[in-house]
């Protein structure tokens, strides 16, 4: 179907499905236009800076507190409070998530791979993968818990949200806020993808610092959906994410009954395609702080809860310069995702649809033949093409899975790409090596 869609990052916006259905100059009056019940949406407290506040005003047919009473909801592999995870040193990489023959939604199919902070601290975050085969029938998903990244790898798919509608491919992004109720409907044949939750502040585009006004990601690039009511009534599901447990609810409503709203947190969704790449045109390597699209900061300025950063297509032409990503030792966690192409550090196992996570201060860089190619090659503008990876980036340490770990489809041989590095410096021992000067212990 072909949607309409606002620009604009956290803009204030304005829409209706039906002529006159917003109240002017109030947000509450007696009566409202068409009898609707107002509801106001809030992404952050009353007394948030008015820079940073967000909230909307929805204008629906039934209020969100027309449900059942919530009990709870088993699903096996989706959670983010487990006593199960683990932390550990060791750099990890998944093959691609197969997707079942068995059909299963877009909420049926996720898979919790790594959980870092928790949502009672309303800090960190947790990654999952989700595959799925089949479109949501009467039943809905609220997050109580976080804001939602979803990355498509492969598949389309269709959000429809309290908001309105938005459909997603590969190479687009969609952030859903907090406590918003949505549905997916499979587009394709079948869908695989990334999820973020992110516990902490709401994802915003970063402050461009030196670069100036303009670059990255721009805000108008950002789409927002029109309202697109639904009045039907009959028996429906609401699953609710809730302090890392689900629980479920029954509706005797469709709940996505929004005929009108304003404000500025709403769903949005963004081209990866259209991210203007800043990049070296002299010598080494800027930080990869230059690709980060959207970041949620922490308490600590300049240290993030958790960015998204991408590895879009873009030229090298940096002189003198080992090109790949170098050897790293971080402070930050780094979870990385494959959504098509290859990545530069890492030219085989790293498959699009796969995953690799290197944690706090472990170390990571090209693979042995990689380097080796880099190091000999003659130096020449080259562009990187085909490619978009991505990273999800927080200072918090991840705690795995015993699921993630114990899969099939986690690589058990990762560590052997780094296999074969000997010294190659031809140096002679200084007056106080031990390789010339012994000394014996007492």
């Amino acid at each position: 179907m072909k949607l309409d869609y606002m620009s604009g990052f956290q803009n204030i916006l304005s829409t209706e499905a039906l002529k006159n259905a917003l109240p002017q100059n109030q947000n509450s009056p007696q009566k409202t236009p068409y009898s609707l019940y107002p509801e106001q949406l809030s992404s952050t407290a009353f007394t948030a800076p008015q820079k940073s506040n967000l909230k909307s005003w929805l204008y629906r047919l039934r209020p969100s507190v027309g449900h059942g009473e919530f009990k709870p909801f088993h699903h096996p592999t989706f959670f983010s409070h487990n006593f199960d995870e683990i932390c550990t040193p060791n750099p990890l990489r998944w093959s691609p998530l197969p997707i079942p023959n068995k059909s299963h939604d877009f909420i049926a199919g996720f898979m919790t791979y790594a959980v870092a902070g928790s949502p009672p601290s309303q800090a960190g975050c947790a990654v999952h993968m989700y595959t799925c085969n089949s479109s949501m029938k009467n039943s809905f998903f609220q997050n109580s818990d976080a804001e939602m990244l979803i990355v498509p790898q492969e598949g389309e798919l269709c959000f429809k949200t309290e908001f309105g509608i938005l459909e997603i491919k590969p190479l687009e992004i969609l952030v859903i806020p907090r406590g918003v109720k949505f549905q997916v409907l499979v587009q394709s044949e079948k869908a695989r993808g990334y999820v973020l939750e992110n516990f902490g502040s709401y994802l915003r585009i970063p402050d461009l610092g030196p670069i100036g006004a303009n670059g990255l990601a721009n805000p108008r690039h950002f789409l927002a959906p029109v309202a697109n009511y639904v009045d039907e009534t009959g028996t429906y599901k609401l699953l609710n994410k809730y302090m890392g447990e689900l629980f479920v609810a029954n509706l005797n409503h469709n709940p996505l009954d929004v005929v009108a709203w304003y404000g500025n947190t709403y769903p949005y969704k963004y081209d990866l395609s259209l991210f203007n790449t800043i990049n070296t045109v002299s010598f080494d390597h800027p930080d990869p702080s230059i690709f980060t699209v959207l970041t949620s900061p922490s308490h600590e300025v300049g240290t993030a809860n958790v960015d998204f950063v991408i590895f879009p297509p873009r030229w090298m032409v940096a002189e003198n310069t080992f090109r790949p990503p170098y050897f790293h030792r971080n402070c930050m966690s780094e979870f990385m995702g494959l959504i098509v192409g290859a990545y530069d550090a890492k030219q085989e196992g790293f498959l699009p649809g796969g995953a690799s996570l290197h944690n706090t201060m472990t170390p990571h860089g090209p693979d042995l033949e990689t380097y080796r190619k880099a190091t000999a090659e003659t130096l020449k503008p080259t562009k990187i093409d085909q490619t978009m990876a991505f990273m999800f980036e927080t200072r918090y340490t991840f705690r795995t899975t015993q699921q993630s770990l114990k899969s099939k489809f986690l690589q058990k041989d990762y560590l052997k790409c780094w296999d074969g590095f000997e010294p190659e410096a031809k140096v002679s021992p200084s007056k106080n090596s031990d390789s010339k000067h012994k000394v014996k212990a007492k």
